[in-house]
């Protein structure tokens, strides 16, 4: 690992789907679906679409001052949001639900992603201004998802009888007795207790988990000069009441998905397919469906029915009640802030390769779509255990099986590969099919019988060969599962699994400083980055 740290393709590391893969390679098959190509061309395009849509920034400005008028903010916030009156500034967002405690390590890199690239773009295009903001999906009601975090390889789970939009839940004593167990797995490192302190300031008894997360964010990242967007606002959401009025009366969003996803579905999994109406009420701790047949509105699950009528009424006095659905977010989102690029994971750049046609549909620019940074942290100890097993880091991306089979290969000093034997075989069956076709064409088939029937014992032969051979490097076999269960534990991306509370616990703020120097910007490479002792 040079420099203690290593660039990857994201397709090489088997950990992502075929769609991501061809979007950051520029395949051709997804060129339709998506604005603008991640480079600087492209955010020079981006920023000439924004140029034509005149964003409330005014309103924008005001409801950020509002939200923050009990935090005290950093010069370089107080500055990037004096900027965002300006024509010339424009934002560079990622999104992500308030997962309590930030739930897993990619909350952090998406939002230090954000940043750097508003840092990078700042310096290459010094005529703008550029603003990273985190827009929180508070909105979504997915408890089972964002209700829990990984630590030490145990799951610390919420148990709380509330309902509705996360972001609307207030703390309790259950969230308040989850931090009493993450201080006792990271009390003892050096900065453990600095974070226990974070999140009792942060998450107080009765407030909101939208206020509690905006609080631990802008925490960490204040000093970046980050700004957080909670959307569920009346001020912001009735800037938004055009669209949701066109759906309400038209129905306009799944329509203008149908063909692209018709389309996206012919190659790849499709991630989100919508409804006919892609609109929530949102009343208290309730976050329902609201659903269309031929006369009425209704909201089933409250006893609530609208007519035609009533339902816009009930939009302009409560705009506050009415939540976008995944298909209807991200204009939402594109709607309140001055944006250019949108930095997602997979499964969002997904959804959002869907979308083109409902930006168009109601004439909101459509920004760049970055994949997020994904990182892995090793540490110089595992390094060692993965060379002195003879594999260099990039290897261990492979299945435990086949770093196995490998390493029995090159160490057992005994044949086990049998592929000139098998091809020997196969040349015979070869000529005996040459001889037998000049007596009868019909004898062709017959003889390839033959050949597969003969050539199945010899690859099973050979797969008892290693099987045999493996006892012999058990030790080794033992270590490789030990090191893949460290460094991708439940057999997925560190990133997706554990959470940030270790690694702070034991670096403090300097480990953010790590992933933000080690952060890529417009490059789109997977980067594992070796951890100092």
């Amino acid at each position: 690992m040079e420099n203690n740290q290593l660039h990857l393709s994201y397709q090489q590391t088997g950990y992502f789907s075929k769609l991501v893969a061809d979007y950051v390679s520029g395949n051709k098959q997804l060129q339709n679906f998506y604005k603008h190509s991640v480079n600087i061309d492209g955010i020079k395009a981006a920023i000439a679409a924004r140029q034509t849509f005149a964003t409330n920034r005014h309103l924008l400005v005001n409801c950020l001052t509002q939200q923050y008028q009990n935090i005290a903010l950093t010069n370089k916030q107080i500055a990037n949001l004096q900027a965002l009156k300006s024509n010339t500034t424009f934002t560079i967002t990622t999104a992500h639900q308030p997962n309590i405690f930030t739930g897993p390590l990619y909350f952090i890199y998406k939002i230090i992603h954000a940043i750097k690239l508003a840092d990078d773009l700042q310096k290459q295009l010094p005529e703008f201004n550029f603003v990273p903001v985190y827009y929180m999906g508070s909105e979504d009601a997915d408890l089972d998802e964002l209700g829990y975090l990984n630590l030490g390889g145990e799951k610390l789970v919420w148990n709380t009888k509330q309902t509705g939009a996360v972001g609307r839940m207030l703390v309790d004593k259950a969230l308040q007795q989850i931090i009493t167990n993450i201080q006792g797995q990271i009390g003892i490192h050096s900065f453990g207790n600095q974070l226990i302190a974070i999140f009792n300031q942060c998450y107080t008894l009765g407030k909101t988990i939208q206020q509690a997360t905006l609080e631990l964010v802008n925490t960490l990242f204040a000093d970046y000069g980050l700004l957080v967007v909670v959307p569920d606002n009346a001020a912001l959401k009735a800037s938004f009441n055009s669209v949701v009025t066109k759906e309400i009366t038209e129905q306009f969003s799944h329509k203008a998905v149908a063909e692209t996803i018709a389309q996206l579905s012919e190659h790849y999994k499709v991630q989100a397919g919508g409804r006919e109406l892609n609109l929530f009420y949102l009343l208290d701790d309730k976050r329902e469906r609201i659903e269309f047949d031929s006369l009425k509105f209704r909201v089933q699950s409250l006893g609530l029915e609208f007519s035609n009528d009533e339902i816009l009424q009930a939009l302009q006095n409560h705009p506050e009640r009415f939540s976008a659905n995944v298909i209807l977010r991200g204009v939402f989102q594109e709607t309140i802030l001055p944006n250019i690029a949108f930095i997602g994971g997979g499964g969002e750049l997904a959804y959002w390769l869907e979308l083109q046609k409902v930006f168009q549909a109601v004439n909101v620019p459509y920004p760049m779509l970055i994949l997020r940074n994904s990182l892995l942290f090793v540490t110089d100890e595992q390094i060692q255990r993965i060379e002195k097993l003879g594999f260099a880091v990039d290897d261990f991306f492979k299945k435990p099986f086949d770093l196995i089979n490998a390493l029995v290969r090159k160490n057992s000093g005994k044949q086990l590969d049998i592929t000139a034997q098998i091809e020997a075989v196969k040349q015979q069956y070869q000529a005996l099919q040459a001889i037998a076709e000049n007596i009868d064409e019909s004898l062709k088939n017959h003889t390839e019988a033959l050949q597969t029937k003969a050539l199945k014992p010899l690859h099973e032969l050979e797969k008892k060969l290693l099987r045999k051979e493996k006892k012999r490097f058990e030790a080794q076999q033992r270590q490789i599962e030990k090191l893949k269960a460290e460094l991708f534990p439940n057999n997925s991306l560190q990133e997706r699994v554990d959470n940030f509370s270790y690694l702070y616990a034991k670096y403090g703020k300097d480990w953010l400083q790590t992933v933000y120097n080690q952060s890529l910007t417009l490059e789109q490479q997977f980067t594992v980055v070796k951890l100092p002792k």
